[in-house]
């Protein structure tokens, strides 16, 4: 091969090879995008679509798929509509190709056959006042980034619970409970961080999974003290309740944390962003680079969750809200917790629910646990 031909053809395959590299770093930074740009309260791509099949006085049909089939309570959300379903009506008749559920409210826009939508732990929509008539007040909270709004549930007791939520949430997502704490006489502090609407963004403009977050949590807790709380007890969801474990382990106001209550809590980032890429059809070979595009863009590294998870780091009595059907972040790791330290760790398993959404399988039972939990905590 003449010289001009063969350093053409080196040059080509360099080219080629610069090319096949940069078109999988791109892909890896678009896997790892599943989980550092998760939108809040939009739905994580391990949720299934559904079509509205039809609507009747207090019933649903919908797609019939395992998440229709799921026990429990939970929103419904799509294109500028929210209802609340509940459980599967096993006495109604249905189609081989649908599943009817409890049609409890339609609290935004209409539901119209064909209309596509997505189950969601987040029940509520609009502030705690609009949702469940609970009178609160709206705060802000000072954070090394900005101001952080939150709402304040006001309760006879010196010990709050400060509630955070997670992935694909909003702040709307600890409504759940926050009637019943009401019901105990607990104070509620309910957090909206970096990154969440009304929040400040974080400076790279992506989700860190908890390890950057948790310093609004930890400027929560010094609101919490600055204003009468003697303890805070750190609820959690998702990476909410990871960010409750860096507090309890980091904050200088640790002292002050008396319990946690950890719903689905995030305790291998990794393996959670691998969960999410490979939901948005990442091929296998590609999950590798969406660990390391997710590092490189964020500094995340393992150690520090598992530090914060460590069983020989727990301090104080945790409840542990998980189960065996949540893709996102198995529950393996949080029965070894509970496993290494069962003076301190209560492990509810909750068997039929998806990632974040213990209450939504079972709200009776849940509540019943979080009230064993929190009885001599208040």
């Amino acid at each position: 091969m003449r010289p001009a031909k063969a350093t053409a053809a080196a040059v080509t395959a360099v080219t080629a090879a610069l090319g096949t590299a940069a078109a999988a770093i791109a892909a890896g930074r678009f896997a790892s995008d599943a989980a550092l740009k998760a939108p809040a309260g939009r739905p994580l791509p391990t949720e299934p679509r559904l079509t509205v099949h039809a609507t009747a006085a207090g019933q649903i049909s919908l797609t019939r798929a395992l998440a229709s089939l799921r026990p429990g309570t939970y929103g419904l959300s799509g294109n500028g509509t929210h209802a609340i379903v509940g459980p599967v009506l096993e006495s109604a008749p249905h189609a081989a190709d649908t599943v009817v559920r409890r049609l409890e409210a339609v609290t935004h826009g209409t539901l119209e056959p064909g209309a596509r939508v997505w189950l969601t732990p987040q029940v509520h929509i609009g502030d705690p006042h609009a949702a469940l008539g609970i009178d609160h007040a709206d705060v802000d909270i000072p954070g090394e980034l900005g101001g952080l709004p939150a709402w304040f549930v006001p309760g006879v007791r010196d010990t709050w619970v400060i509630t955070v939520h997670g992935l694909g949430t909003t702040r709307e997502h600890p409504m759940v409970v926050m009637d019943f704490l009401r019901r105990l006489r607990l104070p509620v502090l309910d957090l909206a961080y970096r990154g969440d609407p009304g929040a400040p963004r974080s400076a790279d403009g992506l989700g860190h999974l908890g390890e950057t977050e948790w310093r609004d949590l930890d400027a929560a807790i010094r609101y919490a003290v600055r204003y009468g709380a003697r303890n805070v007890i750190l609820h959690g969801w998702s990476t909410g309740a990871t960010m409750c474990l860096h507090a309890a382990a980091h904050s200088a106001l640790r002292d002050r944390v008396s319990g946690l209550v950890l719903d689905s809590p995030v305790l291998n980032w990794e393996t959670t962003l691998r969960a999410l890429a490979v939901a948005r059809r990442t091929p296998g070979p590609l999950l590798p680079l969406a660990v390391r595009a997710a590092q490189g863009r964020t500094g995340l590294r393992g150690d520090r969750v598992l530090a914060a998870a460590d069983p020989d780091a727990l301090k104080v009595p945790t409840l542990l809200l998980h189960g065996p059907d949540d893709a996102i972040a198995p529950w393996a790791l949080s029965r070894q917790l509970a496993r290494r330290r069962p003076e301190l760790v209560t492990l509810r398993v909750v068997p039929g629910a998806p990632h974040g959404a213990m209450w939504n399988a079972d709200p009776a039972g849940y509540e019943e646990a979080l009230r064993r939990f929190l009885t001599p905590l208040m």
